[in-house]
């Protein structure tokens, strides 16, 4: 009896061992898949900051990778898919910085409203190709369609979450008279604004006229709360 527990323990353990190998080359593969992925989907952003829309392949894409053109075409089957996934990554980069500078646990509505104003700034200046590609995304009249489907609904929660930030701040603060749709507006024209102007005059990116204008608009709004920065 104690000899059939222990044939039966130790088959049990040679499959448990065998179902471990099998994982782990699964696992290896998918983390290979992946990092490809990520390689085409970078390559991608490089050469539509560079050289807009029109020139890009999924031959260039695959040149520019430093793979064959049937790998890219195995990952995204199509260049559609392909600047899908492009906008989707980005939209996601954006949100991760949104959740970390905006909702935070333990902000104020104040600080949360600064964290909007330092989040559009920041994702500038550390990634300009990144803004860039949004730009071209988003200006371009073949691609508007994919922007208006992934981008622009992102876009419009961020401006639906900072004015109901503003209206909690005129409330709580006693405001009267402020119109909190233009205010809000305003902010997000600046923000859209500035990431034009600096994808077509890359030297003004490292000023901070953006911030101190967004700070000027809150601080007529609610001098009480927002300060202009000097």
């Amino acid at each position: 009896m104690a000899q059939r527990k222990a044939t039966a323990a130790a088959g049990k353990s040679k499959a448990a061992k065998g179902a471990a190998n099998d994982a782990a080359p699964k696992d290896r593969r998918r983390e290979r898949g992946e990092a490809s992925i990520q390689r085409i989907i970078d390559a991608t952003i490089e050469l539509i900051a560079d050289e807009g829309l029109a020139s890009v392949t999924m031959q260039r894409i695959a040149e520019h990778v430093g793979s064959s053109n049937a790998l890219v075409v195995f990952h995204f089957r199509s260049k559609e898919n392909l600047f899908r996934a492009v906008l989707q990554y980005l939209s996601d980069q954006y949100d991760a910085l949104w959740l970390t500078l905006v909702r935070a646990p333990g902000l104020s509505p104040v600080e949360r409203v600064l964290g909007a104003v330092d989040c559009a700034q920041r994702f500038a200046r550390l990634h300009p190709k990144w803004v860039s590609v949004f730009v071209v995304f988003s200006s371009d009249r073949k691609s508007m369609q994919l922007y208006n489907e992934i981008g622009l609904p992102s876009d419009l929660a961020y401006t639906a979450e900072a004015r109901d930030l503003l209206i909690e701040i005129s409330q709580s603060g006693g405001y009267t008279g402020v119109d909190i749709h233009t205010l809000s507006e305003s902010l997000n024209y600046l923000v859209h604004g500035a990431w034009y102007w600096d994808h077509l005059n890359p030297s003004s990116r490292d000023t901070d006229v953006l911030r101190k204008t967004m700070l000027l608009l809150l601080h007529q709004a609610f001098p009480r709360h927002f300060e202009v920065m000097r």
